[in-house]
């Protein structure tokens, strides 16, 4: 894939004016009274995982409505405690899969609570999901999620995801053996785009790790790329004419570029230039209004992958330095 969009010099100075509705923070003010408005209800189950380094709880607690979530929570062991904890969020059509594909926080002495996303992974055998989304009924829903309620923003699907990833953070937050005051969010894509909004809506967050995220900018995006799941939006548009505005009011609400504005703590992202899931202007345009502490990897030959391993690597160093003074 060539490069399609604008030129990094252009991108590093990108700055789109944002849609951002005058409610928005009421909106999310009140989403999340309303979530909170139900016990954490938190469990930690043993799991017996076969491995021998770490402890392994099978989690669920309540997120939007009271509607249980579930979560890998792993430990390491022998590090003294409290130890700092990652919440990973999980990419598009991903669920929260097995254990052992998650040690790479434990191995670095943190704890991470991987948290499924409501209704996805049902059909992906390599990260199968374990949530349901008991709210999902949606008449007029093209495939997938990005439509699902998207004709008014009190019903539309990301506003329970962001209050159950909200949530999770309570959960890392209240566990004995964590640390709060050293609490990362991380994801990539989806889990990027939801990492970069819980950033936002919980200010006890530590440490943003942002990688190449989805649910951002979403007008320049369906404008300029045609892949999924974006296009889930113009599939929509183009049998529902005439419903544009009434669509994009409501995804102005759950935009990353109006989280990214009000991100305080320190955070790295990551964005491909040759990304056509998760176009590089999208991912400038949250950062560049971002005014906390900040930094981006860029990498310029590679597409939605981004940098993987590599980026992987670079999150670890960079908590290790965020939170040396605490070592």
């Amino acid at each position: 894939m060539p490069l399609f969009d604008m030129p990094l010099a252009e991108l590093r100075d990108y700055l789109p004016t944002r849609d951002e509705p005058a409610d928005f923070d009421d909106f999310w003010k009140r989403t999340l009274t309303e979530a909170e408005a139900f016990d954490l209800a938190a469990e930690f189950k043993p799991h017996d995982a076969a491995l021998t380094s770490v402890n392994v709880y099978d989690t669920a607690f309540a997120g939007w409505r009271g509607h249980r979530i579930n979560a890998w929570f792993i430990l390491p062991r022998h590090v003294p405690d409290p130890v700092p904890c990652v919440v990973a969020y999980i990419g598009y059509s991903g669920g929260r899969g097995f254990p052992h594909t998650h040690l790479e926080w434990p191995a670095a002495g943190y704890a991470v609570l991987v948290v499924d996303t409501r209704g996805q992974g049902g059909s992906n055998p390599g990260r199968p999901g374990a949530t349901a989304d008991p709210d999902g009924g949606d008449f007029a829903a093209a495939p997938g999620m990005m439509t699902r309620g998207v004709l008014d923003p009190e019903g539309y699907y990301y506003r329970r995801v962001f209050a159950d990833a909200a949530r999770a953070v309570d959960v890392a937050a209240a566990h004995p053996r964590v640390d709060a005051t050293r609490i990362a969010v991380q994801g990539e894509s989806q889990g990027g785009g939801i990492a970069q909004a819980v950033a936002a809506l919980r200010p006890n967050v530590a440490a943003a790790l942002v990688d190449i995220p989805f649910l951002t900018h979403f007008r320049r995006a369906v404008e300029i790329t045609g892949s999924e799941p974006y296009a889930e939006i113009v599939r929509f548009l183009s049998a529902q004419r005439g419903l544009e505005e009434q669509v994009f009011r409501t995804l102005s609400y759950f935009d990353g570029v109006n989280f990214a504005a009000r991100g305080s703590a320190p955070a790295l992202y990551s964005v491909a230039l040759m990304d056509t899931v998760c176009p590089p202007s999208t991912v400038f345009a949250a950062y560049n209004h971002r005014p906390g502490p900040k930094e981006i990897t860029v990498w310029p030959w590679n597409g939605h992958e981004g940098g993987a391993g590599e980026q992987r690597e670079a999150q670890l160093r960079y908590l290790r330095q965020l939170w040396r003074p605490h070592d």
